[in-house]
């Protein structure tokens, strides 16, 4: 049976929250492969193209690319799901997994979104690499973030090894520090993909000149 038409809008309309989150960490980068996959309209592309908050510009990007209907909904889908997009977002993993099915009901149907069994399971669950660390998660950036003081360019530079223009990349869209430390570290996760564990940030935090005290960072070496 044909898929509704508006299912996939209403099945990434439902994840949007989770994909400006994840795809603020370089919303351009976002941007110029919808734009090469004609997802939006000329005007459409100038609108979140002259955006400087990158959240807002991810979220007017979703909303341009929901307005033009099934066809771009369902080109935004496969654009999420490319190599080249999962492997800058490691985070947009789960969407390989989402599906939009209809059931037949007398003459109705009825969506759901189905998910595998791994992501049905509670959200607070890690993610565990092979070597047996895990993968760092939003929660302890942000505890990260809050940890670190004004030093923060250069700790981005000499540990995290961000470049300068990057650096001032994320001063100009985040006007408070918690969001630029935050969203310097967000930036690191998507370069280090399956590296961004626990262990390897909190080696980088707690060497050289610009270390952390330990009491600040230690919590990312505790285990469950």
């Amino acid at each position: 049976m044909a898929q509704e038409p508006a299912g996939v809008i209403q099945l990434l309309r439902s994840q949007k929250a989770k994909l400006i989150e994840i795809l603020s960490a370089d919303a351009d980068f976002v941007l110029q492969h919808a734009d090469s996959r004609y997802l939006l309209s000329p005007s459409g592309y100038q609108q979140v193209k002259a955006c400087r908050i990158p959240s807002e510009k991810v979220r007017d990007l979703l909303d341009n690319i929901f307005q033009r209907g099934p066809e771009a909904a369902e080109g935004l889908l496969e654009l999420l799901k490319d190599q080249a997009l999962q492997e800058t977002f490691p985070m947009l993993r789960f969407v390989k997994d989402l599906q939009v099915n209809t059931l037949s009901v007398g003459e109705k149907t009825l969506e759901k979104r189905q998910l595998s069994p791994d992501l049905q399971k509670t959200g607070s669950s890690k993610k565990i690499c092979n070597d047996g660390s895990r993968l760092v998660t939003e929660k302890q950036l942000m505890t990260v973030a809050r940890a670190i003081g004004r030093s923060w360019r250069e700790i981005g530079r000499q540990a995290l090894d961000i470049s300068s223009v990057k650096l001032e990349q994320i001063e100009e869209d985040h006007s408070l520090h918690t969001e630029r430390v935050f969203a310097m570290l967000r930036y690191w996760c998507t370069r280090q993909r399956e590296n961004a564990t626990t262990t390897h940030l909190h080696s980088l935090l707690s060497d050289g000149d610009c270390a952390l005290p330990p009491e600040s960072i230690d919590f990312l070496l505790e285990t469950d």
